[in-house]
């Protein structure tokens, strides 16, 4: 080797020991960077999941609350379905002979009118009355209480013995019901 081959050697070699401080300080700094880019990605789902988490706990509580709203009156809804229930058996347990007495007139209008008024009440908070009579047996609304033989179609209510009641739609008091059954 000549004296300018052992330089250039010499040379190539001290450029490469100095480019490769270069070459390392750039991979670290490629590395740095995809690792900044991860925890950013993370950091971004991270976000993504807190703000869904936030959008359905406010959207349960608005429920809960609208729940509690509509239904806050069940508890006094269901105590005043008795009062309800013993005007309508007091109405209907008045002879036709005593609805026609001059002198009891007025009561039984009176009465008449506050069931009415009882059934406008009920009407305006949400109360509906469960059909019944001549339906489907529908465990969800009715309470079979026994069966009748009957002509009509097995499994169709023949008799209510206490009317059943929804609050919006919600079950307040299920219809308490015979149902037909085949005669024998």
């Amino acid at each position: 080797m000549t004296e300018d081959t052992k330089i250039d050697v010499d040379t190539l070699r001290q450029d490469t020991a100095e480019a490769a401080p270069e070459v390392a300080e750039h991979d670290d700094s490629a590395a740095r960077i995809a690792d900044l880019e991860n925890q950013l990605a993370d950091a971004k789902q991270q976000t993504l999941y807190a703000q869904a988490e936030i959008q359905n706990v406010r959207r349960r509580a608005e429920k809960e609350v609208a729940d509690a709203r509509n239904y806050a009156t069940t508890s006094f809804a269901r105590d005043i379905l008795s009062v309800a229930d013993n005007l309508a058996r007091g109405l209907s347990a008045i002879p036709a002979d005593l609805r026609e007495d001059e002198r009891l007139k007025g009561l039984i209008t009176g009465l008449e009118a506050t069931g009415r008024e009882l059934e406008s009440v009920f009407a305006r908070n949400g109360i509906t009355k469960v059909e019944a009579m001549g339906a489907l047996l529908d465990p969800n609304k009715h309470q079979a209480m026994m069966e009748v033989a009957s002509d009509a179609e097995p499994g169709t209510i023949v008799q209510e013995m206490q009317a059943g009641y929804m609050l919006k739609d919600r079950l307040l008091r299920p219809a308490l019901v015979g149902v037909a059954k085949k005669p024998a």
